[in-house]
């Protein structure tokens, strides 16, 4: 029988169009640390020395990416995080990095903490092009995508938080005088110089003493924050000093208006240590839900969040403030790896990390949402102000930005 050469041709034209009108797969397209199977993920935590108390972020972190991998993982790809100890030192970060980078290749390094420690790896990894992605840090460098491209913050950065202090108290106490406690490095002078902009002269300011994190004490700075007849306390520490400061002030019965940086604001790893009672009446501002409000309790999310801890954390702090910082940082960073797909290129995740539009995490307060863009590289920058009752935190007034008048 012979071939009917016209149906043939049709034949084939038609499986030609066929095929030009499916839509095209994309190739598979992965750089460093990135397989078939697995995400490599590297972390950098101060797991020893007097920062140690900020380590519960990476403890989290990994607790939630094993949540992930017990659940098939992202796009069929298991995460393996990397995490590593400096000890909050810079010259230990800058070695840790290179290791991960070099030696470990890496697609990322995430949730590194401290703005010493990533002050001093920033070139560094801008120059090797790979994504410093959601710091543990509030220094508003990180929003610098003209000059950092690969580096972005993730919470709120302190000079914007400290305004919302400084509008807080134009508002409730014009006329006092401040007394500032602040970590002597970008960190503290961030928040200091953060709180001058927002005040414009419009308040005095008694004192400002400097402390070193490798410090013992800061309890000598608090008796002479109080001999400067100041009636404002803001608190610019790191929670071992934090605690300290708190423990001193009762001591010594110095009762100022005390305002304390969120960072530091944890009841399981502060305010507990330093005394709930002791720690009754201090302001803050906060953006993620305080897990000891029982606000929360029957909120879905929070039930979510401590099912994750029994299964995953079990020996978790559950009063604690960095436990939820870690579990929701981490969401951050899966929902970008997820729309990465199969081109996890260190570009592409940039690329999705600076369009983040309205991502709504179930432990951020109601009204907080993620934002990103090309030029803006600064994921949350709302707040809520916030008083401590000596059992929990109470939110009041509105959610706002770091402008004064904002909101």
């Amino acid at each position: 029988m012979g071939i009917d050469r016209r149906r043939l041709l049709a034949s084939t034209l038609f499986g030609l169009g066929a095929m030009a009108a499916r839509p095209a797969y994309a190739a598979k397209k992965y750089d460093p640390g990135v397989s078939d199977s697995e995400i490599k993920i590297g972390n950098i935590m101060p797991y020893s020395g007097p920062s140690s108390a900020w380590s519960i972020n990476g403890k989290t972190e990994a607790a939630y990416f094993a949540k992930i991998n017990a659940e098939g993982g992202i796009n069929n790809r298991k995460i393996r995080f990397i995490s590593y100890d400096d000890g909050y030192s810079p010259p230990k970060t800058v070695e840790q990095a290179r290791k991960l980078v070099e030696s470990d290749e890496v697609l990322l390094i995430f949730s590194s903490l401290g703005t010493p420690s990533n002050t001093a790896i920033q070139k560094y990894m801008n120059a090797k092009k790979v994504p410093q992605l959601f710091i543990a840090t509030g220094a508003s460098k990180w929003n610098d995508p003209k000059h950092f491209p690969w580096t972005m913050g993730w919470q709120p950065n302190y000079q914007s938080e400290a305004r919302i202090y400084a509008h807080y108290l134009l508002q409730h106490h014009p006329n006092g005088t401040i007394a500032i406690l602040f970590q002597n490095d970008d960190y503290g002078r961030d928040y200091v110089k953060g709180l001058k902009d927002g005040l414009v002269g419009k308040m005095k300011i008694a004192a400002e003493l400097p402390y070193e994190n490798q410090d013992t004490t800061v309890d000598s700075h608090v008796v002479s924050l109080k001999a400067s007849g100041a009636d404002v306390f803001f608190n610019v520490s790191a929670p071992k000093f934090a605690a300290q400061a708190i423990r001193k002030m009762a001591e010594i019965g110095w009762q100022p208006v005390h305002l304390i940086n969120s960072v530091s604001a944890s009841v399981g790893s502060v305010l507990k240590p330093a005394g709930l009672e002791n720690a009754k009446g201090i302001f803050s501002a906060g953006y993620l839900k305080d897990p000891t409000d029982p606000t929360w309790n029957d909120d879905p999310a929070k039930k979510e969040w401590l099912a994750f801890l029994d299964k995953y954390y079990p020996d978790a702090d559950r009063l604690s403030a960095t436990v939820v910082y870690g579990y929701t940082i981490a969401q951050t960073l899966v929902h970008v790896l997820e729309r990465c797909g199969d081109e996890l290129t260190r570009e592409n995740v940039m690329r999705q990390a600076a369009d983040i539009k309205n991502l709504r995490l179930g432990m951020l307060r109601p009204g907080i949402t993620v934002n990103t863009s090309p030029t803006d590289f600064a994921p949350i920058k709302q707040m809520q102000m916030q008083r401590f009752t000596g059992e929990n935190w109470a939110p009041f007034g509105p959610i706002i930005t770091g402008e004064v008048g904002s909101t």
